[in-house]
C-alpha cells in the first residue's frame, strides 16, 4: 500500500487543534515539526518530567498528516480547516515510497557493546560474543537501549562495581526496559533486584524483557513498592532519571540504600552535577564517577 503525506505550515496557535482536525477528517496519523528544522531559528523543545512544555508545537510549525494515496486530500485539509474556524491554509504533497518498514526499522539497530563484556543484541542478531554478558533486547516504549550514554554510564558501572560487593541487593529505580536490573542479575553477586518505574507501560516491558533474559527481577509501580517493600533497603541502588526528580527523590532515595550501601545516578548533564551532589550531601558524599558526551554518573557510599 502507498501513502502521501499531507504538509501543511501553521502557526504555534492552530497546530494542536488542526491536528486534532486532521484526524477526525480521515489522517492515518498526524505528526507536529518545527517548520525552521535545520536552519539558524530551529527552538530546541524538550522538558523533564513534570516540566513538560505546554504545547508539543513551534512559532512556525509544521503539521504532517499521513492519508491513503486515493484519499481525497483537499477534503481532508478544508473539513479540518472549518472544524477549526480558519481558512484552508495552503498545503503540499509528498508521496511516501512503500518499503519494508520492519526491515528498514531494524538495520537501525546493531549490537551494542558495552563496557569490558556486556553486549545488548535485538533479536534478529546473533550475539557478536557468546562469552560476553548478552542481553537480548529489542527497542520499544520503554527507555534503555543502551545506546544512550546515562544508560552505558550505569552499566559500566555495574560492571565494574556489582563484582566487588558481597552478595549484593539492588534497586533500579526508573527502570524503563529493566535493562540495568537485568545487567545486575546477570553479573550473579546480586541477589535480590527489584526495578521500579511510574509508567506502567514500561513495567510490562521490563518484566517482559527479564523473562525473555532469565533474570529473576521483582518490578513495581512506586505506590506498589512503598506499600510491598515499605522498610527494605539495598546494598546498591542505582537511578537513570533526570536531574530534576533525582534532587526530589533524594530523601526517598537514600531511605533505601543500606548502611555502607552504594548510590549511582545518571541522567545527569556534567554542568548539573554539583547540585545534584548538593542535593545529597546530607545523607551522603557523591562525586563524579565517568563522564560520556557531556553526561555523567554520580556515585558514593552511604557510611
Amino acid at each position: 500500500m502507498s501513502w502521501t503525506e499531507i504538509v501543511i505550515e501553521v502557526a504555534l496557535s492552530d497546530a494542536e487543534t488542526l491536528s486534532d482536525a486532521l484526524m477526525e477528517a480521515g489522517a492515518l496519523s498526524v505528526s507536529v515539526e518545527d517548520a525552521d528544522l535545520g536552519t539558524p531559528d530551529e527552538q530546541p523543545l524538550f522538558g523533564e518530567p513534570g516540566m513538560e512544555p505546554k504545547e508539543a508545537a513551534w512559532q512556525r510549525s509544521r503539521v504532517v498528516a499521513l492519508a491513503e494515496v486515493d484519499a481525497d486530500h483537499a477534503a481532508i485539509v478544508s473539513n479540518a480547516a472549518a472544524a477549526c474556524g480558519i481558512a484552508v491554509p495552503p498545503y503540499s504533497l509528498r508521496p511516501v515510497a512503500a518499503q519494508d518498514w520492519v526491515r528498514l526499522t531494524q538495520s537501525q539497530f546493531d549490537p551494542i557493546h558495552i563496557g569490558k563484556n556486556i553486549w545488548v543484541v535485538p533479536s534478529w542478531h546473533d550475539a557478536p560474543d557468546a562469552n560476553g554478558l548478552i542481553l537480548e533486547l529489542d527497542p520499544g516504549l520503554a527507555f534503555g537501549t543502551g545506546s544512550h550514554p546515562t544508560t552505558r554510564l550505569c552499566m559500566e558501572w555495574l560492571e565494574v562495581n556489582v563484582p566487588l560487593q558481597k552478595p549484593a541487593s539492588l534497586l533500579d529505580y526508573g527502570c524503563g526496559s529493566g535493562i540495568l536490573a537485568m545487567v545486575a542479575k546477570k553479573l550473579d553477586n546480586a541477589t535480590t533486584v527489584v526495578g521500579v518505574d511510574i509508567d506502567p507501560h514500561a513495567i510490562d516491558a521490563a518484566r517482559y524483557n527479564s523473562e525473555r533474559n532469565h533474570c529473576e527481577v521483582a518490578y513495581y509501580l512506586p505506590e506498589d513498592f512503598s506499600s510491598h517493600t515499605s522498610l527494605q533497603v539495598f546494598d546498591i541502588v542505582v537511578a537513570n532519571i533526570l536531574s530534576g526528580p533525582l534532587k526530589l527523590m533524594a530523601p526517598m532515595l537514600c531511605s533505601r540504600i543500606a548502611a555502607g550501601g552504594s548510590l549511582t545516578l545518571s541522567g545527569v548533564l556534567a554542568e548539573q552535577a554539583n547540585d545534584v551532589i548538593a542535593a545529597y550531601a546530607q545523607w551522603l558524599p557523591l562525586t563524579v564517577w565517568a563522564e560520556q558526551d557531556g553526561w555523567v554518573a554520580l556515585s558514593g557510599t552511604r557510611k
